[in-house]
């Protein structure tokens, strides 16, 4: 806990400005005053007289917990994670906040799915329960197949744009893309026969994917990328899906049939060979390097 103290230290020198010019106070000892707690108490001299001041912090300052839950210390001061009262989670400020769960109920933030979902754990309700999309609830048309078919061509064309426009601002602003990332976009960017942004019809995405594949190739496997991130694993759990699905089912319909068509061994993960399959990279052309 050596962190603490020299925190403690740092406070206690500001506030009692401890080492200045003039200053009348030296510090005598900093000590706990039990390893249960997080109460420390500094001894200070002013002159011949001895004065102590005390301090409590707070275990779970920079003590992360995962959505749905809240710190807490236990009985011996050690930080822990319990589930959030789901009427301690701030309001919204407006319906862009508003979540839609599995359940088809509309709850006002997300921290308030979490919250009701952590505090149903060991239910089947709760073990059901996940976000569904953003904004309120409201009636998603069935995907039909044709439909299926056609969702990948525009995912694609949307990934390479992505991509396209975090080129274009880092040129700007560098901080976007990393150096092997601006590298690997670069050679998409000046390629002349690169198809632009534009609502295209379907035929002309696919027409483009046939002629300029190689260009789809990285952007497919950087999504996979910045979605794989608890835990970086090579395979993508509901969760990690999610702030890419969960955005996109209010204007693409076909989305949560999509994602669920690429787990195509039905375990609830979606593997990497999974990933670039649903987006018809060939199983040659997958390539971990390419995951950064």
């Amino acid at each position: 806990k050596s962190h603490l103290v020299v925190l403690l230290l740092c406070m206690t020198a500001q506030l009692m400005n401890v080492g200045d010019a003039g200053s009348e106070y030296s510090l005598v000892s900093t000590r706990r005053t039990s390893h249960k707690t997080s109460h420390f108490v500094v001894n200070l001299m002013y002159g011949k007289q001895m004065e102590s001041l005390h301090f409590l912090l707070d275990p779970c300052d920079n003590f992360r917990c995962k959505r749905g839950k809240t710190c807490k210390p236990d009985t011996d001061g050690k930080p822990g994670c319990v589930c959030q009262d789901p009427l301690e989670c701030p309001g919204s400020t407006n319906t862009f906040e508003h979540v839609c769960g599995t359940d088809n109920k509309t709850y006002d933030t997300s921290c308030e799915l979490f919250a009701t979902k952590c505090n149903l754990e060991g239910t089947k309700r709760g073990y059901k329960l996940h976000l569904d999309y953003t904004g309120p609830c409201k009636l998603i048309p069935q995907c039909v197949k044709n439909e299926l078919v056609q969702f990948p061509l525009r995912m694609r064309d949307w990934l390479k744009n992505v991509l396209l426009q975090l080129y274009e601002h880092d040129s700007v602003s560098p901080g976007f893309l990393t150096p092997k990332q601006r590298f690997r976009v670069k050679k998409i960017f000046e390629n002349e026969r690169r198809l632009h942004a534009g609502n295209h019809s379907v035929e002309l995405l696919a027409q483009d994917f046939e002629k300029n594949y190689n260009m789809y190739i990285y952007p497919v496997h950087w999504q996979f990328a910045q979605l794989d991130k608890h835990p970086s694993d090579r395979t993508l759990s509901h969760s990690e899906l999610a702030p890419l699905r969960a955005p996109l089912v209010p204007m693409e319909h076909c989305t949560s049939l999509f994602f669920q068509e690429c787990d195509a061994d039905k375990d609830k993960q979606v593997t990497l060979k999974e990933w670039t399959s649903c987006f018809g990279i060939k199983d040659d052309d997958v390539d971990v390097n390419l995951l950064f």
